[in-house]
């Protein structure tokens, strides 16, 4: 794909929590950052801070599949068009900033409920940090580190 990491970044921002407003926005963005810089772990491991790489890791976001359970899905950063608030909180995440309550998070996730469970993922490499929006957010506990 021909996309800038700028643009893969807005894109995935848009399509991943256009609705979670301004901070949840920089949330997501965050994690995706940290997941770049983390320096230890399978995303080091895996991506190797490379934001592509972070991007395109295999199950990690919904909005790289154009189709879950053999049902298309239009809301994919394929067919996603950027606002410029995207490219704007794109831009401040590429320039090293991170949501402070989102701390060192390296999953989100929407639990369709208004609790998030302590662990996630389900092998309980993240401990739950904070809920923003609909998303709950999880920092990597010492388990992660051996991933």
């Amino acid at each position: 794909m021909g996309f800038s990491e700028r643009e893969l970044l807005a894109r995935l921002i848009k399509c991943e929590a256009e609705g979670e407003g301004e901070n949840g926005m920089k949330a997501v963005a965050s994690v995706v950052m940290n997941r770049v810089r983390v320096p230890f772990g399978e995303y080091q491991r895996v991506n190797q801070g490379d934001i592509r790489r972070v991007i395109f890791q295999e199950d990690q976001f919904t909005c790289l599949k154009t189709s879950i359970g053999g049902v298309p899905n239009p809301q994919n950063i394929y067919n996603m068009a950027p606002d410029q608030v995207h490219y704007d909180i794109a831009d401040w995440a590429l320039a090293g900033n991170r949501l402070y309550d989102v701390g060192y998070s390296l999953w989100y996730f929407n639990p369709f409920n208004p609790l998030c469970p302590y662990f996630f993922p389900p092998n309980r490499v993240g401990s739950f940090q904070v809920h923003i929006a609909l998303h709950c957010f999880y920092n990597p506990t010492s388990k992660y580190y051996d991933t």
